[in-house]
């Protein structure tokens, strides 16, 4: 979610300094980074899908007025549920809505839910 969020404002800063930048110790594995670079490429290349999918079910609220976090969380799940799928979709929301506790305001948790939700029962993944 790091990662996608730089996306946003345009940074090109890898796994690793993302990791530094927000205090993560240690030195990533291999397989982390290879994982988070993936997520995020897939983001990029199915970026209008994505953004069309969160405009649809976010009744009224277009992505620019959202919470930058918001938004990066959501692009991350949505593309684990419309393209990756290898984790359950359960897993996918409630580790999206557990990131939106850490680190998005105080109604994004229940956002996040709401519109995740709603893809998830509107079948369109």
């Amino acid at each position: 979610m790091k990662m996608a969020f730089e996306k946003l404002f345009g940074c090109e800063d890898t796994y690793a300094t993302v990791s530094e930048i927000s205090g993560t110790e240690g030195e990533p594995e291999t397989e982390d980074i290879d994982f988070a670079n993936g997520i995020v490429d897939g983001i990029a290349e199915n970026a209008e899908k994505i953004d069309e999918i969160i405009s649809s079910v976010s009744n009224g609220w277009a992505i620019s007025r959202m919470p930058k976090v918001d938004v990066s969380i959501l692009r991350v799940a949505i593309y684990e549920l419309m393209f990756d799928k290898r984790a359950p979709q359960k897993v996918i929301i409630n580790e999206a809505v557990r990131i939106a506790t850490k680190y998005g305001g105080d109604d994004s948790p229940r956002f996040i839910n709401g519109v995740l939700g709603k893809v998830v029962n509107h079948g369109d993944n």
